[in-house]
């Protein structure tokens, strides 16, 4: 079988990135210049190794990633193949219906989040060390002066380098603000790009406190449905045609919230497209990145040299504990400005002494150990929580183990009355998230349930306890 393609990989044996993820990303390059097309062969693995002197498990360890993330496909007894990239639409029903809410009067003994991460492994020994350190080594006068609206310049590098090394971006200094937590990232971008009576299109079911900032802002909501490979494009695009002042997309693509559907590339290169036809910004929250149980993680949309219009939104809340509020924002060098003048009306700036305090646990290899460790113990915890479920709700919900985050979405088999469950289990001493908290219209049939902050025990504790009510 011909192989047109030459291939032209150069790899770096001295480089820190692994040499089967070169030559994933050189082959992925290769798709988006055009150099290789739908349906164009590669060659078999042992072929591929001594074209470019590696070990074979090497070059096998390179297309398992990028058929897992879709690029190509196989065909038994033919070869490797890159896969057709046109998107795929399917039919959608919306839903507009109220609900109420449901008090809680209960406190609970356990709580099933909607994917916090384990607050009690955080580093925080050698965060108040650096946090001291800083005030030892630096003059007050250092300390207590202000500084840029957009962060800490030396801390704004390094998350810098983090989201162009592992993240494939290509950000500048000029092109991210620090800021605390992503919900502040989302207001400044909702205020910054949204005017009154700007339509946003949203997911549904998707995050509320983004929705409303961007009400907050003026703008008005469309929802789209999620389906199992990520938005209903189809309903986007109609979306388009037929409202002309539609300003920006907010997404969740790599775990989406709260099904942690992971969109397909057909369907994020497909978005990218709309969004330059049609002129509108994609604002992308990857609230998760770093917790990823797969090969690695799916590449940001914001990642791809096409997006012309994005807001990439990621936190550092999640890695070390909630309640250290930073959280950062990429953009255009434009609208980074736009958004630090208007940060400074309700901030003037961040905590500079707590960034350069993360900014040394960085430095020293601290955060790179935690996150390695957590991982292990997340992973763990997520697979405990699929043996309890195949025990004890096997025929009683579907759902699918995720690949990254820190949450299962589950769906009962039969119809039952979630909001009603959400209330006897209060009254055992039980919370779960109400599905109205993140549905727009309708509460859509499905239960969201972080595990990362439980011990196995109460994990336990809490999948008995919802088997008796669904």
């Amino acid at each position: 079988m011909l192989r047109p393609w030459q291939f032209e990989i150069q790899l770096d044996k001295k480089c820190d990135k692994a040499l089967y993820l070169q030559i994933a990303d050189a082959i992925i390059l290769a798709i988006k210049s055009g150099k290789l097309t739908t349906g164009n062969a590669l060659p078999g693995s042992r072929q591929l190794a001594g074209l470019l002197e590696v070990n074979r498990n090497t070059v096998i360890e390179a297309l398992d990633v990028l058929i897992a993330e879709g690029w190509l496909n196989t065909i038994d007894r033919k070869g490797t193949f890159v896969a057709d990239l046109t998107p795929n639409f399917l039919s959608n029903q919306k839903n507009k219906i109220a609900v109420p809410i449901v008090a809680e009067e209960i406190k609970p003994h356990l709580i099933f989040d909607d994917g916090l991460p384990d607050s009690s492994l955080a580093p925080m020994n050698d965060l108040a060390r650096a946090y001291r350190e800083i005030f030892n080594r630096k003059s007050r006068r250092q300390i207590m002066g202000y500084s840029t609206e957009l962060g800490d310049i030396e801390f704004r590098k390094a998350i810098i380098q983090m989201l162009n090394f592992k993240r494939g971006m290509n950000v500048s200094a000029e092109e991210i603000c620090i800021t605390r937590g992503s919900q502040m990232a989302m207001y400044l971008a909702a205020h910054c790009l949204l005017t009154k009576d700007d339509f946003i299109l949203i997911e549904n079911p998707g995050y509320k406190p983004a929705w409303e900032a961007f009400e907050n802002a003026g703008a008005k909501l469309l929802p789209v449905k999620v389906e199992s490979d990520g938005l209903d494009l189809e309903e986007v695009e109609s979306y388009l045609k037929k409202y002309p002042n539609i300003k920006a997309i907010y997404v969740t693509p790599h775990h989406q919230f709260p099904t942690t559907v992971t969109m397909s590339l057909k369907k994020r290169l497909k978005l990218i497209e709309l969004s330059n036809q049609y002129n509108f910004t994609i604002i992308e929250d990857d609230y998760d990145n770093e917790f990823h149980f797969g090969q690695r993680p799916i590449l940001p949309l914001s990642s791809y040299s096409n997006a012309k219009n994005f807001v990439y939104i990621g936190t550092l809340s999640k890695i070390v504990a909630p309640a250290l509020r930073i959280g950062y924002l990429v953009s255009s060098a434009e609208n980074v400005q736009k958004i630090g003048q208007h940060r400074k009306i309700i901030d003037v700036q961040g905590d500079n002494i707590m960034e350069e305090a993360v900014l040394n646990l960085i430095n020293e290899g601290k955060i790179k150990r935690h996150l390695k460790k957590t991982s292990v113990i997340y992973k763990a915890k997520r697979d405990y929580f699929e043996t309890l479920c195949n025990l004890h709700l096997k025929d009683k919900i579907t759902f699918k183990k995720p690949e990254g985050g820190l949450a299962f979405w589950i769906v009962p088999k039969s119809e039952v009355n979630l909001q009603k469950v959400c209330e006897q289990l209060l009254n055992k001493g039980i919370k779960i998230m109400n599905p109205e908290k993140f549905s727009f219209g309708n509460p859509v049939a499905g239960l969201r349930l972080g595990y990362a902050s439980l011990t196995e025990k109460q994990i336990e504790e809490g999948i008995i306890a919802l088997s008796k009510y669904l």
